[in-house]
């Protein structure tokens, strides 16, 4: 067994209640711009949301474990890139794709969609997908995982947030309008902060393992992004959709990996620092790709989304 398979990265309780209000304060910041119109959107863009489903749901963890089996790394950090791989899109997709001016209807559509259905995608597919990595039988059965519990943090950290902010939107319309930039900000923050405090109170271990952990990172991440697009560009979706789709597929909620790193893996060392170090670089490689989206003078074609009501 690998020394990263044994290291474990802790928090301490009240810096485990903090992360919890944390996230459960992310989502809501997230929920703030959904709308139950935004599930109905489905009908425009068929077509580019089930292929968007395909690449984060079947292909994505394909590819990771075709990444894993190439590179044979420790146990603990090919099952954070497994979860990884099965956390919803990250609460930037739809700023991203706002600022690289692709189709951010379809963004939001796909979104509220993939994270409401993390409650039962996030913990099923990883439980499923993690069994075919390489030798993980043992550390996977040193850990009592099931799936209603995972599901039951998910409900509370991401379900129970996205529906009152959806209600609040709804029925408070002018008052949610004027805190939406204030809230959406602060949440950003906190994102931030959770990744910092996951990365600088455990930085010795980090520094031990950064070098390994970033080139895993990077090829994961390259390979997450070309999934969403290249999938796009085979299934003739306009140039904007795959666009989209790349982000969608680029970028994930690893602030909720990390949660159920440090509440079900007693923070597993290469988990953490798989999850945490994702954080980071999909953020990184996200608004280099908007910035060069929003640039590029090449012609899209697009169907133009309805403006909602």
């Amino acid at each position: 067994m690998h020394p990263v398979d044994t290291l474990q990265l802790h928090f301490n309780p009240d810096q485990m209640i903090v992360l919890n209000i944390a996230m459960a304060f992310l989502m809501f910041g997230v929920a703030l711009d959904v709308k139950p119109g935004d599930f109905r959107k489905v009908v425009e863009f068929p077509k580019s949301v089930a292929v968007g489903l395909l690449a984060q749901y079947l292909i994505f963890p394909l590819l990771t474990l075709a990444i894993i089996y190439a590179f044979r790394p420790p146990v603990s950090v090919a099952m954070g890139m497994v979860l990884v791989s099965m956390c919803p899109s990250g609460n930037m997709t739809n700023f991203l794709v706002h600022f690289a001016r692709a189709n951010v209807a379809l963004s939001v559509t796909l979104n509220a969609i993939i994270i409401l259905s993390a409650t039962v995608v996030t913990p099923a597919g990883f439980l499923f997908w993690s069994k075919f990595i390489p030798d993980s039988a043992e550390l996977r059965q040193s850990f009592e995982i099931k799936f209603l519990d995972m599901a039951l943090i998910i409900v509370e950290l991401i379900l129970a947030p996205l529906l009152l902010g959806m209600f609040l939107n709804r029925r408070f319309p002018v008052v949610i309008a004027r805190i939406r930039p204030w809230v959406q900000r602060i949440s950003l923050l906190i994102f931030f902060i959770i990744l910092v405090l996951a990365l600088f109170g455990n930085r010795d271990n980090l520094g031990n393992y950064l070098g390994f952990v970033f080139l895993l990172v990077l090829v994961h991440n390259i390979v997450a992004i070309s999934n969403g697009y290249l999938l796009g560009r085979l299934a003739r979706l306009p140039e904007l959709d795959c666009r989209t789709l790349a982000f969608e597929s680029g970028v994930h909620n690893t602030a909720l990996g990390l949660l159920l790193i440090f509440r079900f893996f007693n923070g597993l060392g290469g988990m953490a620092l798989i999850a945490a170090w994702w954080g980071i670089w999909d953020l990184v490689t996200g608004l280099g790709l908007a910035s060069y989206f929003r640039s590029a003078k090449s012609s899209v074609r697009s169907a133009k989304p309805k403006t909602s009501e």
